[in-house]
């Protein structure tokens, strides 16, 4: 197969993907500065040969015409040479694993981490410096490494969890960034569609909703105007919304405040509502999907009870295939037992004959309950049974019964036999020619 220009086929996304590989691959540690450690290193063991070679009897030939002095030189330079360049290129591996380990590790977590290193040093040197009273030379310098290692390795470890605390003692701010808040922790301006809507009642009962909620007079406003419109559906749905603030104020786990202020110059309370959490700093709590994207591109943190409904929704509905390993035998005859991932119960109807195999299910129901949810279902590849035909009812529109197939007996009905009474006179007709709709 031919790969055109383009560079399409196999070889092109071959290339293209070491081209996407090479363009993210970290930089490298530039070549001058392995160069640059190699020439000190060089310039290191030049000047060790000549102080060896001068010791040893500088102004002698010993090779040649090169004296003692000038091998020493000669020598220690080839040797840094050599030794430079693979002490370099392990110096520049060791740098980059370590900008690659830190690079998860906030500054402020190093910043302190230093600190803590320089005092714990220092600490563990004024600790440890009476061993050199000992007369062993060799005993006293282990010792004192030994106390100064631990002592600075604990300091720094004990200052990075206490960061906040250390770079404290530096000033307010310390140079640090400002910590992101989440929107939870922020102060929250209520939308009309969640005080009309009144699912915030269990929210905030439940725990997941506290601190201060803020309702801006333009949604007060709103409220009412509903509240005393001349529609029904209106003044119901006013009136809720406004029953719903009043029993916010009475629950102890959020403080409702109404917030006295309006944003002149705009009319519509959507806008109204972004401005004023732009400017107080607060959250916006909203149902409205298409208020809170609004609010999102203008730099407002939401908090959407409508996409939280989303995510607590039951993962199958009735009708969708789901796979279940069958483990166990359920209660009733011809059930077996299953478990989604996140531990929901299915019950497998018809299924017995297939415990420990892996099946297709068809959720039929789900079934929500205080200890979670139980779905029941049956194998997706039973067929469902139909329902027995329904007896025609015998009228006088009924079809003549067809005739019995070749081979099979002829059923005959018995004779009727006359009802008791008077015999059947001119003005009374006999049974066979009453209407059919007065047989019973």
């Amino acid at each position: 197969m031919s790969v055109g220009a383009g560079g399409s086929g196999p070889l092109g996304q071959v290339r293209s993907g070491a081209a996407v590989t090479s363009r993210r691959r970290p930089p490298r540690t530039p070549y001058a500065v392995i160069e640059i450690l190699r020439l000190l290193v060089v310039v290191f063991f030049a000047g060790a040969g000549y102080s060896t070679g001068a010791s040893l009897g500088g102004d002698r030939a010993v090779l040649g015409a090169l004296n003692g002095t000038a091998l020493g030189l000669v020598l220690g330079s080839g040797l840094g040479y050599v030794l430079g360049g693979v002490l370099g290129r392990r110096t520049a591996s060791a740098a980059e694993l370590t900008r690659t380990r830190l690079h998860d590790v906030s500054a402020d977590s190093l910043v302190a981490g230093g600190v803590g290193l320089i005092g714990g040093v220092m600490l563990g040197a004024g600790v440890a410096w009476p061993v050199f009273f000992l007369p062993q030379a060799y005993l006293a310098f282990p010792l004192f490494g030994f106390v100064v290692v631990v002592l600075g390795y604990v300091g720094s470890q004990v200052a990075v969890s206490k960061r906040e605390g250390v770079l404290a003692m530096f000033g307010e701010r310390a140079g640090r960034a400002p910590r992101a808040l989440a929107a939870a922790a922020l102060p929250q301006v209520l939308d009309t569609s969640v005080a009309v809507d009144g699912r915030v009642l269990d929210v905030v009962r439940a725990g997941f909703l506290h601190g201060d909620l803020l309702v801006p007079t333009p949604v007060l406003a709103e409220l009412q105007g509903l509240a005393d419109a001349g529609d029904d559906l209106r003044r119901a749905r006013g009136r809720r919304g406004l029953e719903v603030l009043e029993a916010l104020q009475r629950e102890s786990g959020v403080d409702v405040a109404v917030l006295d202020l309006d944003v002149p110059g705009v009319s519509e309370v959507d806008a109204k509502l972004v401005r004023i959490c732009l400017d107080r700093r607060a959250a916006l709590l909203t149902l409205d999907t298409n208020l809170a994207k609004a609010a999102s591109l203008a730099g407002v943190s939401v908090l959407n009870l409508h996409a939280l409904s989303l995510a607590m929704r039951p993962s199958v509905a009735a009708g969708e295939d789901v796979t279940v390993l069958l483990l166990k035998p359920g209660r009733e005859p011809g059930q077996c037992v299953g478990y989604l991932d996140d531990g929901s119960m299915v019950v497998v109807e018809r299924s017995r004959n297939r415990l420990g195999d892996e099946i297709e299910v068809r959720v039929t129901s789900v079934l929500t309950t205080a200890n979670g949810r139980m779905i029941f279902g049956r194998p997706a590849d039973d067929p469902v049974e139909a329902a027995p035909a329904r007896p025609r009812r015998a009228g006088a529109f009924s079809a003549a019964p067809s005739a019995p197939p070749s081979g099979s007996p002829t059923l005959v009905p018995p004779p009727l036999e006359p009802p008791a009474g008077p015999p059947p006179g001119p003005d009374r007709p006999t049974p066979a020619v009453m209407p059919a709709h007065r047989r019973r």
